[in-house]
């Protein structure tokens, strides 16, 4: 089928992180974990053809409408799908080091200051109890909102626009970082793509 959900590439070395995300941990986050979430996805949809053809975006949007035997795996492998797709795009090797100009005075009128978003995503992702994501995502009144989700659930699936998310699952860091999470999501800061956050910025205004 030509429709089938793919791995996407990364764009970038498996080492290129380093030492931020060391080699290991992106060969096996990538080639294994993510390329799990797209074989299961895969697998879910396989006796529903009018399913196969939607995006990620239109499944995850709607999941009450899906046949029940399917919902909970489509919502566990479409999310980490959909979220790992975007988190390869989220990190980059570089990069700017700020945000460009309309998302800062955005991200300083919403939370006091750029410091004070970094604060308040960097506890979002160090109080998600288990595994899960912290995200920075635009609401629906288009204001710029910091939480986090259990699991592999997204915010498209609460109606939100994601704008940043980390994933806090312990295959992310664990090699590098074993239980030391806070420091992960520290050099985290290091290391995003704020141009990809920025477009999507943009196209969610």
């Amino acid at each position: 089928m030509s429709n089938l959900h793919v791995l996407p590439e990364l764009g970038f070395g498996f080492n290129e992180l380093e030492p931020v995300i060391d080699t290991k941990t992106m060969e096996i986050h990538h080639d294994k974990h993510h390329a799990t979430y797209v074989t299961n996805l895969n697998n879910t949809l396989a006796s529903y053809a009018d399913l196969q053809s939607k995006p990620i975006e239109a499944l995850l949007s709607n999941l009450e409408v899906l046949p029940e035997a399917i919902r909970t795996a489509v919502r566990n492998n479409g999310g980490g799908h959909f979220n790992h797709s975007h988190f390869w795009k989220w990190i980059t090797p570089g990069g700017a080091k700020m945000p460009a100009s309309g998302l800062e005075t955005e991200l300083t009128a919403t939370f006091g200051s750029f410091d004070g978003f970094v604060e308040k995503f960097s506890q979002a992702g160090m109080t998600r109890f288990g595994s899960g994501w912290a995200w920075l995502v635009m609401d629906r009144s288009k204001k710029l909102v910091v939480y986090s989700t259990p699991n592999q659930d997204s915010p498209i699936m609460d109606g939100l626009t994601p704008l940043l998310g980390l994933d806090v699952w312990e295959h992310a860091y664990y090699l590098n970082y074993q239980n030391r999470r806070a420091d992960y999501v520290k050099a985290f800061w290091s290391i995003v793509n704020w141009d990809y956050v920025g477009k999507l910025f943009q196209a969610a205004k």
